[in-house]
């Protein structure tokens, strides 16, 4: 018999692209074998028993990729068979499968269902093969049943299975094909059977008559009731308040304050449902061994990222016990230089580290900068250069308004006016006044000022916690590069009599030098956490996540804006649902290794109030922070006022790229406005993304409409370039540009002292101990290059932009599938531009001597630490 063939498989690659468009010709143009059912009846109904002969035919095989632990189904065979308790038990195990016509029964208005067909891999486990094994099962379905659009599953085994896909075999004149892609939990556990449609994409208004109500049915399991605990076997999204990033019951130093809502407004996060703490009814115990972290079932990490990460971790303990516990007895104190580098691996071509090496596998290798340049402080071309091509390059605003003017509450931070003069600029502009300069667009700022003035108290109430509200001006000069001419130091106004905030310019002398490097390391102090938790986690992580639940809400797993969307979601809940538990929480990762402290989270609801969806496009971005401006004549619509700006250069070539991909695909399905406003399914979840996922700005009237295909572009296009190239420039580098604490230290222990200070005399005596005493300890260094190490790693199953491992959803759209040919391509194209680029000498924020090239948004990479790789998703 020929039947129906369930094979466990590895991926698959591209399939016929031919598709029945006729929902029944596949049963009605074959070749079938056909079986009478008769049913018994008296003499008196001889006419109604011809009439009930019922037809079944046998569909060719099909191939289903399924995943399992054969280890683990041997032994719960073992255990059966001595349990001779168990043989009725045994008698109801495996996979029964259903397979759904696309056509509606005339007689019932229901979905035509075939019979059960059982899968049993008990019977012929594979113990000794790969991830995939190969099982064979039977259909039989009604002469008119139609074409298959769904299968339902149900799962009587004891233990969750991976069911990747289900594909037609070749025999059939087009190609049945169910992209599964999700864990099928116990029956005993969920007892609703799966649903699972063929991956042809429909809008909501061509679903077939046969799947609309299970495609609604699909969605409302999705949404649950908004009730209960969830457990890891949940598939479940809905929002909540983060508030669950503090404990509370372990001490009133551990509580933090929730954050969304009309006094701390944040995004929202995918709900758990754990219990309250006792100390505070409002806040959400922590993560334990009873409750541990959920994320929907099929959101969470798959074996390979486990290994990754899991790998990452190990390796962090050996970096950081192993050499402490072995010299516990010593200080871990800097004293010199030299007591960092040797933190790092030997590097043979330059002599800032140490010839010899006897414990290299519990050492760091070099960081890019270091291992290409044998300073030990911030030179102030790099300094610079960090600004537009180093692991923060989205926060350099043009200069537009000088001095420059706080839009704090004056009432509560004092006075709102810069200690900026023209004085301490105007020897360092070629000549201009700074006005001049203004206009001709020349300086340049990071400004951190109304950032972190509010949360110095704190901080600084801390005794190894030093920290100012930093602003520094930097010039453009001819060459194309950043010269930083002047810092301003801010601390909060509480004595009159005492000046809250200096001005230190470049160094004229020895002692000038080093007040001019500290204030530098203060800078990147500033920089490091602004872009940790501000530019990184809230405006990727954080804000993309509501979105995410919206959209599994809300769009089907049939619409092709979710298949669009897909790969672009990837790991996301789950990273940061683990950075909600290590990392953002109280004690955690942080606020121990950096200088914010508990703050840390405060001030990242303190930015979201500034945060508009419609400034994080790429070109947006650039305009509303004055470093680019409208130009139709420039390729990509804007003209860079810092043409040598690698993150813009490269990020606009992928920009454009998304954009266009996005526009022929939307275009295809959505012709014109109508289509847009007719569609509910798309229009509920943009309207939950901003109502609630984003309920703290619900009201402003900046959110983008959705009302025609270029909206839907806008948007979509958008949330792209966030979730794959905007956080790979801020992430994937974090190792090689944040991995030599002298040069962009995490928090500083230290302020500057001034000329009345105790410490004044120190530092002049010997102001190198002075600058290393302002750095992290040595084992705080190691812990946030361990961290930043994992963080910049890729692991082995990433996958990169332009890789579509699956287009059988658009066999029957060519126009689809050639602008996802033309999309890949562009990112090799892209990918040898950046090459050709990063040797122009000209460019010298790129190309130099020491100078590593800017990588980031080279698409492709291999696995590791190699600070480049643009992956689809936020998935580290």
């Amino acid at each position: 018999m020929a039947g129906t063939k369930i094979e466990i498989s590895g991926p698959k690659s591209l399939f016929s692209n031919e598709f029945l468009s006729n929902s029944t010709s596949l049963l009605n143009s074959r070749k079938r074998r056909t079986v009478e059912v008769r049913k018994p009846l008296a003499a008196t109904a001889a006419f109604t028993a011809v009439q009930m002969v019922a037809k079944l035919i046998e569909l060719d095989s099909v191939k289903v990729t399924v995943e399992y632990d054969a280890m683990e189904q041997m032994k719960e065979l073992m255990f059966n068979w001595w349990d001779s308790s168990k043989t009725t038990i045994d008698a109801q195990k495996g996979v029964f499968l259903q397979l759904v016509s696309s056509d509606i029964d005339p007689r019932t208005g229901k979905a035509k269902v075939s019979k059960e067909a059982i899968l049993d891999w008990s019977r012929d486990l594979h113990i000794n093969a790969d991830k995939f094994v190969t099982h064979e099962v039977q259909f039989l379905v009604d002469g008119n049943f139609g074409f298959p659009g769904a299968i339902l599953v149900t799962n009587k085994n004891s233990k969750e299975f991976y069911l990747k896909c289900m594909l037609g075999h070749e025999k059939l004149k087009g190609c049945l094909h169910f992209d599964c892609q999700s864990w099928v939990q116990p029956e005993k556990l969920h007892p609703e059977k799966r649903i699972f449609f063929t991956d042809k994409a429909y809008l909501p208004h061509e679903t077939p008559m046969g799947l609309r109500e299970l495609r609604e049915k699909k969605l409302r399991e999705l949404r649950g009731n908004g009730e209960g605990v969830r457990v890891l076997s949940d598939r479940i999204y809905d929002y909540d308040v983060y508030n669950d990033l503090g404990n509370p019951d372990k001490g009133l130093e551990f509580a933090r304050p929730i954050l969304g809502g009309q006094r701390r407004p944040y995004p929202r996060r995918c709900r758990t449902g754990r219990p309250s703490t006792k100390s505070d009814p409002k806040a959400e115990s922590p993560v334990n061994e009873t409750t541990p972290m959920y994320v929907p079932r099929d959101e969470a990490f798959v074996d390979e990222k486990k290994r990754s990460v899991d790998a990452g971790s190990w390796k962090w303990m050996m970096n950081n016990l192993f050499p402490f516990f072995k010299h516990s007895t010593e200080s871990d104190s800097v004293n010199s230089f030299v007591d960092i580098n040797n933190l790092y691996k030997e590097s043979r071509n330059h002599s800032n580290f140490p010839v010899e090496s006897t414990a290299d596998a519990f050492k760091f290798d070099p960081p890019n900068i270091v291992s290409r340049d044998a300073s030990c402080c911030l030179r102030d071309d790099e300094f610079g250069r960090f600004t537009l091509a180093g692991m923060n390059p989205i926060s350099i605003e043009r200069l537009k308004v000088f001095p420059p003017v706080s839009k704090l509450d004056p009432s509560i931070y004092g006075p709102t006016q810069s200690a900026l003069r023209e004085e301490h600029l105007i020897s360092h502009l070629d000549g201009m006044t700074v006005q001049k300069a203004i206009e001709r667009k020349k300086l340049f700022t990071l400004d951190y000022h109304d950032a972190f003035l509010p949360f110095l108290n704190s901080i600084n109430a801390h005794p190894d916690r030093k920290a100012y509200a930093t602003r520094t001006i930097f010039f453009l000069t001819q060459m194309g590069t950043l010269k930083p001419i002047a810092i301003e130091l801010s601390l909060p106004s509480t004595n009159p009599f005492k000046p809250s905030k200096q001005v230190i310019t470049p160094p004229v002398d020895a002692t000038t030098c080093w007040q001019w490097q500290l204030a530098k390391a203060h800078v990147c102090s500033n920089d490091s956490g602004a872009h940790e938790l501000i530019q990184h986690w809230l405006r990727t992580h954080a804000c993309m996540e509501p979105f995410i639940i919206a959209a599994r809400r809300h769009l089907s797993a049939m619409h092709p804006i979710l298949k669009l969307l897909h790969p672009h979601m990837r790991y996301t809940m789950d990273i940061n649902a683990r950075a909600r538990e290590l990392l953002i929480s109280a004690g955690g990762i942080i606020e121990s290794l950096f200088s914010t402290k508990e703050c840390s989270m405060e001030i990242t609801s303190f930015a979201y109030k500034n945060w508009r969806f419609d400034m994080e496009s790429l070109p947006a971005d650039l305009i509303r922070r004055g470093v680019a401006e409208l130009d139709p004549t420039e390729p990509h619509g804007i003209k860079l006022l810092i043409e040598d700006y690698p993150y813009a250069n490269d990020g606009l070539l992928i920009w454009s790229a998304i954009e266009r991909l996005v526009k022929d695909y939307v275009n295809y399905y959505y012709p014109d406005s109508n289509s847009i406003r007719s569609d509910p399914e798309l229009n509920t979840w943009y309207y939950e993304s901003i109502n609630v996922g984003h309920a703290d700005h619900r009201h402003e009237s900046w959110w983008p409409n959705l009302s025609t295909p270029n909206d839907l572009v806008s948007i979509l296009t958008t949330l792209i370039w966030i979730s794959s190239a905007k956080h790979a420039a801020l992430n994937f580098g974090q190792y090689h540009y944040g991995g030599y604490v002298p040069v962009r230290p995490s928090y500083m222990r230290r302020l500057i002292p001034n000329e009345d200070d105790p410490e004044y005399q120190n530092f002049i005596s010997d102001p190198e101990r002075c600058y290393l005493s302002s750095l992290p300890r040595l084992r705080e260094m190691a812990f946030l290059m361990s961290m930043l190490e994992i963080l910049s790693t890729h692991s082995e199953d990433e996958e990169y932009l332009g890789d579509r491992k699956e287009l059988s959803t658009w066999r029957g759209a060519p126009e689809i599938i050639e602008a996802f040919y033309r999309f890949s391509m562009e990112m090799k194209a892209i990918e040898k531009e950046i090459e050709k680029i990063n040797s122009d000498t000209k460019l010298r924020n790129r190309c130099g001597a020491g100078v590593s090239p800017y990588q980031l948004m080279v698409p492709s990479s291999e696995p590791g630490v190699s600070c480049r790789g643009v992956p689809n998703s936020i998935s580290i």
